[in-house]
């Protein structure tokens, strides 16, 4: 039995990840959930799987969910009560799906006490992602990629030599505005960017999708997984989402991993690591009625936002936690309809001029540049 950990268990990645344990529960055990307020949903949880650890990270929640299930599971609360669930669930690889700069420190910690990381939240990469490749490696901790494209490419280079690939080709669906002309942008609304053509995903990642900055962040989350120059890694746009992602060979060979759009086969995938197990209720592609795959270059001038991550990735130090800080709240306020679609970029793009590079070299510096990118882009709003 393989002991799971999920924190973020009430997101759209926590519960298909308890799909995902359900199916194979000869397998997988859940032995710890950790949630920010949806206690109800973590409650449920507990009950189907005699969970004994738990977290809220809303102490109010936390109250709420102790209660409701009494002595059978200890619940702790705050960003500290993450930390002290890894400490106590005794499990064997936990999956960080929590949203944003929230994961980083969690994640650090489960790498301290030895355990693999199933890796869903690119922020932590995108944020330390030097510094937790580092201490990943001192600790002969596995980093495995749960994000689609991610866990692609990952297969994709299962036996092969660094020396052997020219380049990673990261696929986007293009997100919702993909083929919005550019004079619709500054009207574009909250509702519209909600209605992602082929993902089920959670309000922030499917804003950052409309975006296209979760392509940004995912290019400098490959760079870290990857061990790749910026130079050799490639946005493209794949609107069907049927590639999840390719890698080419210096002889001009191309190796793709497609698949159904469906977060379980990468969640499995984590999980069972090198072995493969039947995706139980997964659609196979039907190749008779698949049709045309289509590829585009990403636009630009319309998304800025990958290029802005490309340059936050090569000058390195603290600007890609500085772009990741910026961007989450700039995201929020437009999911509070504060601020137009577009501000989006202009918040990010000022907040990345007005910062002082530093070395990206601990705990404490990320927390330092992430809380002050934060303040920066709320006087902006």
């Amino acid at each position: 039995m393989k002991k799971i950990l999920i924190l973020g268990s009430t997101g759209s990645i926590g519960t298909q990840a308890v799909d995902v344990i359900e199916a194979h529960a000869d397998v997988f055990q859940l032995v710890g959930a950790a949630a920010y307020s949806h206690w109800q949903d973590v409650a449920r949880q507990i009950k189907a799987h005699a969970v004994k650890w738990a977290c809220m990270v809303d102490k109010d929640a936390a109250a709420k969910l102790q209660a409701a299930v009494g002595s059978d599971c200890t619940v702790f609360s705050g960003p500290q009560g993450l930390l002290e669930l890894i400490d106590e669930c005794g499990a064997d690889i936990v999956l960080t799906s929590l949203v944003g700069a929230a994961g980083i420190e969690p994640t650090l910690h489960a790498i301290e006490k030895g355990l693999d990381i199933a890796l869903a939240n690119k922020e932590t990469l995108v944020a330390a992602g030097e510094l937790v490749m580092k201490e990943a490696a001192a600790k002969g901790v596995r980093i495995l990629p749960v994000d689609s494209e991610h866990g692609a490419i990952f297969q994709c280079l299962q036996g092969r030599r660094p020396e052997e690939v020219e380049k990673l080709l990261v696929t986007a669906s293009g997100g919702p505005h993909f083929r919005r002309p550019a004079s619709e942008f500054a009207s574009i609304t909250v509702e519209q960017c909600l209605k992602h053509p082929t993902w089920n995903m959670g309000g922030k990642i499917t804003i950052d999708s409309a975006t296209m900055f979760n392509k940004g962040l995912e290019v400098i989350e490959a760079h870290w997984l990857f061990h790749m120059p910026f130079d050799k890694i490639e946005v493209v746009i794949q609107p069907q989402s049927i590639i999840h992602s390719m890698i080419e060979f210096i002889d001009g060979s191309v190796l793709a991993q497609l698949g159904m759009p469906d977060m379980r086969l990468p969640i499995q995938y984590a999980f069972t690591y090198p072995g493969r197990l039947p995706v139980r209720g997964a659609r196979p592609i039907d190749w008779r009625t698949l049709g045309t795959l289509e590829f585009f270059p990403p636009d630009d001038e319309k998304f800025p936002s990958i290029r802005l991550a490309y340059e936050a990735g090569r000058v390195g130090g603290t600007l890609p936690c500085v772009l990741n800080g910026a961007n989450e709240v700039a995201v929020y306020a437009f999911l509070r309809k504060e601020i137009p679609f577009t501000r989006i970029f202009d918040i990010v793009r000022t907040v990345m001029e007005r910062h002082s590079v530093l070395p990206c070299d601990s705990l404490e510096r990320i927390r330092e540049a992430d809380a002050w990118a934060r303040r920066c882009a709320k006087s902006l709003l």
